[in-house]
């Protein structure tokens, strides 16, 4: 019987490993419309945005909590946690089998007109970064210094995963303008 001499991985790289689990999830990426991309970067770089240092699992539920001025991701659900710890519970997050990120809102923050009026500043504040690139590709995350280890990896696999996504579409490389033109040419020619 072989003993693996380093049961417990000591020495591998975890930068590697992740990249590696990165690219795995990639083989998962189906073509997207420019509605559903757009969705999707939303809400995952509203994900990211939040404070977290763990490797998120695709298809495990994350808690999205709110302190005062900042938003983090927990594995703790908020039944566990006191609102004077966690802050106010925001909605569960999901890392799905693309890499891109889904929320659900808790039904007290879903009826939060203030809070449904953030999130519509958020998005318009997306849509205005789309409209005013050159391709869509150009608003993916990239690299950024002031991000922990696992969401930089984890916004690097949103990047490759909806541009993947964009390219198989026919839409990479396309302005948001140019997209939306062909999403209206499409719905036009079905009659929709």
């Amino acid at each position: 019987m072989n003993k693996n001499p380093n049961p417990q991985g000591k020495g591998t790289s975890p930068v590697l490993a992740t990249l590696e689990t990165q690219r795995a999830g990639l083989a998962q990426v189906p073509p997207k419309q420019i509605d559903q991309v757009t969705t999707e970067l939303f809400t995952s770089l509203f994900v990211l945005d939040s404070e977290f240092r763990f490797k998120p699992v695709v298809g495990k539920r994350y808690f999205l909590y709110r302190k005062e001025t900042h938003f983090w991701l927990g594995l703790t659900p908020p039944g566990m946690l006191g609102e004077a710890v966690a802050g106010r519970f925001i909605g569960t997050c999901t890392l799905q089998r693309d890499l891109t990120w889904t929320m659900a809102l808790d039904a007290a923050v879903a009826a939060d007109d203030r809070f449904i009026a953030y999130l519509g500043q958020r998005r318009a504040q997306l849509e205005s970064r789309l409209a005013a690139a050159e391709t869509l590709d150009d608003v993916l995350p990239r690299y950024e210094r002031r991000l922990s280890f696992y969401r930089r990896a984890a916004a690097f696999a949103v990047a490759c995963s909806l541009g993947r996504s964009m390219a198989y579409a026919g839409i990479g490389g396309l302005s948001y303008d140019q997209a939306r033109g062909l999403l209206t040419h499409a719905a036009e020619e079905t009659g929709s």
